[in-house]
């Protein structure tokens, strides 16, 4: 048996593997800032290296991150911008983009600018977004007509939860068989 050497880690190993472990995750996730962060927090709180202070960990943690930035393996404007396409394109609402991405650590200006790109490609998206849960879902538009007045609320609350406003969700409610069929073949 070959007898383990007791080496101490040095800051600079400890970087060194943090940039390992983090273009690593990064190749397997595409995360933000705050995911990449606290993923890499867990794995060295979990490591129990010796010696080495939690807040020595978190700067060591800002040095690699800010180092990813600048080399553009992490973006939190390209991540808003590639997540809200995403969900725009399953029937996400803006409200419910806007409160995904908050939740993953994006800036509030990186949030602005990409609801407002999304508005500005198209004013009523919210309206399509509903259409699109509307038929994965197979609610309102997409319900036979005898039972479309029986299941209203329920709809209405389906679509409430997927973070639709009430005046988008009666829109939705109120189209016409024909016409729902209509902007189905135009998604």
């Amino acid at each position: 048996m070959i007898p383990m050497r007791n080496r101490k880690k040095t800051l600079e190993v400890t970087i060194e593997e943090m940039r390992n472990l983090s273009f690593a995750y990064i190749e397997k996730y595409a995360p933000s800032r705050q995911q990449l962060r606290t993923y890499l927090l867990k794995k060295y709180l979990k490591a129990k290296v010796p010696n080495v202070k939690k807040q020595d960990i978190t700067d060591l943690i800002d040095v690699v991150l800010v180092d990813l930035e600048r080399s553009k393996f992490i973006s939190d404007k390209f991540y808003s911008e590639s997540k809200s396409r995403s969900l725009i394109q399953r029937g996400s609402s803006i409200n419910k983009i806007r409160s995904y991405l908050f939740s993953k650590g994006i800036n509030d200006n990186y949030i602005k600018e990409t609801i407002d790109k999304i508005k500005e490609d198209n004013s009523d998206q919210d309206f399509f977004s509903g259409i699109k849960i509307c038929k994965k879902k197979r609610i309102g538009p997409a319900r036979a007509e005898d039972n479309r007045p029986l299941f209203y609320k329920k709809d209405i609350s389906l679509l409430a939860r997927n973070g639709f406003d009430f005046e988008t969700s009666k829109r939705i409610m109120d189209i016409d068989k024909n016409d729902y069929i209509k902007i189905i073949k135009l998604l």
